[in-house]
C-alpha cells in the first residue's frame, strides 16, 4: 500500500467524515460558495497558504517553497438533476470524492517530516460540469508558473474495475450547440401558409446522420432537445429551439464536426426558406496528456496498488474541462488518474454509488505522484515500459 499506509489508517475516520459532509452539501456550477468556505477552513487549519477569488467560487492552497511548482486539481460542482421525483443538486459525478482525495493527499503530505524542495499547489476548481471552471482558473493565472498538474476522476465499473487504476484518461472533445428555427406559424387546417418547425428539425436530424469523418476516430452528433409549439394543438409551430450534442475523440475531428453541422443547418434552412441560427460555444477540449507525467502516475499506482493493478490509459468518450489546462498552457505536463472504485450504475446516474474505501488509495496515489515529481531529479525511479499504460 505504499509509503503512506500507516498515516491513511490513522486518518480514515476523518477522511470519511469530510466526504460525508461534501456529499451532503452539493452545490451547482459557479454557486459552490459553501463548499469553498468549508474547504478554506480545512486548508487554513492545516497551515496552508490559501487564496480565493472575488468573482467566483474556488480556493487555492499551497505548501512548500520554490521550484518546481506541482499542482493537484479537484473539481467542486454537483449536477442539477431529478432524484426520486425532486430536482436538486446532486453529487452523481464523484466530485465530492475528488475533493476528498485531493484534500486527503494534502493531509498526507503535511504529515511528512520533510518534503523535497518545491511548491505544491492544490486547486479546488468550480464549474467543471459547464466547462467553465478550468478556463476561469487559467484566466486567474493559477497554472502559469506550474510545471506538472495532476487530476483524478472516479471511473464506472464498465471502464475500470475496483482496486485498479489508470494513469491517464483520454477524454474526447465535446460541444453542446443550441439552435433556433425561425419560420411562420400556420393554422392546422392550412399547413401551406407556414412552415412546420418540427418537420424542419426532423430534416435536420436526417441530414446530421449523413455527417461522415474518419471512421477510425470515435465521434457522434445527435439532437438531444427539441421544443416547438405551445398548448394549442391546432397551430403548426413555425419556430422551435433545439440542442445538439457533439462528441469526438480528437480536437481536430471536433472542428470538422462543427463545420459540417453548420453546413447541414444552412442547407436545411435554404430548402425550407427559414432561418436557423446556431450558438456554438468553445468545445470542451480532448485530452492532451504528457508522457512524463503519465509515467510518474503509473509508477505511483504500481507502488500503492501493485503493478498488476495498473491499467492502460483509458480512452473514453466523456468530456472533462481538466484538459483545458494543458491545451491552453502547453508547457504543462499533465495527466489525470482514473480510479476504479466499483462505481455503479454509472456516472451522472441520480443514484450513483461506489466503494468509498477506494478514496484512501486515490489520495495515496496522488500524494506519491507529487513526491515522485518533486524528487524526480534526485531520486532513482523504477521505469515502466511505456506500452504498458500509454494507448497507441
Amino acid at each position: 500500500m505504499g509509503m503512506f499506509s500507516a498515516d491513511v489508517k490513522d486518518m480514515q475516520t476523518e477522511i470519511m467524515g469530510i466526504f460525508e459532509y461534501l456529499h451532503a452539501h452539493p452545490e451547482v456550477s459557479m454557486k459552490e460558495y459553501g463548499t469553498t468556505k468549508f474547504l478554506r477552513a480545512k486548508l487554513e487549519a492545516l497551515g496552508c497558504r490559501t487564496y480565493v477569488f472575488g468573482d467566483c467560487p474556488g480556493v487555492i492552497a499551497e505548501i512548500g517553497e520554490g521550484k518546481p511548482v506541482v499542482g493537484v486539481r479537484a473539481d467542486m460542482d454537483a449536477l442539477w438533476q431529478k432524484v426520486d421525483g425532486e430536482f436538486k443538486a446532486n453529487h452523481s459525478c464523484g466530485h465530492d470524492s475528488h475533493m476528498t482525495m485531493v484534500l486527503g493527499a494534502l493531509m498526507l503530505l503535511k504529515k511528512q517530516k520533510r518534503l523535497p524542495k518545491g511548491t505544491i499547489r492544490f486547486i479546488f476548481q468550480p464549474a467543471e460540469e459547464i466547462g467553465q471552471g478550468a478556463k476561469k482558473m487559467i484566466e486567474k493565472g493559477v497554472v502559469d508558473d506550474m510545471e506538472f498538474l495532476y487530476g483524478v476522476h472516479v471511473r464506472p465499473i464498465q471502464e475500470t474495475k475496483n482496486g485498479r487504476a489508470t494513469p491517464a484518461i483520454l477524454h474526447g472533445a465535446s460541444n453542446h450547440i443550441n439552435g433556433t428555427i425561425i419560420g411562420e406559424d400556420a393554422h392546422g387546417a392550412r399547413p401551406h401558409l407556414g412552415t412546420n418547425a418540427i418537420e424542419v428539425a426532423a430534416s435536420l436530424i436526417h441530414e446530421l446522420a449523413y455527417i461522415h469523418v474518419d471512421p477510425m476516430i470515435p465521434h457522434s452528433v445527435k439532437m438531444t432537445k427539441l421544443h416547438a409549439g405551445g398548448e394549442s394543438a391546432n397551430i403548426i409551430p413555425g419556430q422551435a429551439t433545439f440542442s445538439l450534442d457533439l462528441r469526438a475523440q480528437t480536437n481536430e475531428v471536433m472542428e470538422t464536426l462543427i463545420e459540417q453541422v453548420k453546413s447541414a443547418a444552412n442547407s436545411i434552412a435554404e430548402f425550407y426558406k427559414v432561418e436557423i441560427s446556431l450558438t456554438i460555444p468553445e468545445s470542451l477540449a480532448a485530452a492532451s496528456v504528457n508522457p512524463e507525467a503519465t509515467m510518474i502516475m503509473a509508477e505511483s499506482i504500481a507502488e500503492v496498488l501493485g503493478r498488476d493493478k495498473l491499467d492502460k490509459a483509458l480512452v473514453t468518450s466523456g468530456g472533462e474541462d481538466f484538459h483545458f489546462y494543458s491545451v491552453k498552457r502547453p508547457h504543462l505536463k499533465a495527466t489525470m488518474l482514473g480510479l476504479g472504485c466499483g462505481l455503479i450504475p454509472g456516472l451522472h446516474h441520480p443514484h450513483m454509488t461506489f466503494d468509498r474505501n477506494a478514496m484512501l488509495s486515490g489520495m495515496q496515489i496522488l500524494a506519491t505522484a507529487v513526491l515522485k515529481t518533486l524528487g524526480k531529479n534526485t531520486n532513482e525511479r523504477d521505469p515502466l515500459r511505456s506500452d504498458i499504460y500509454i494507448a497507441k
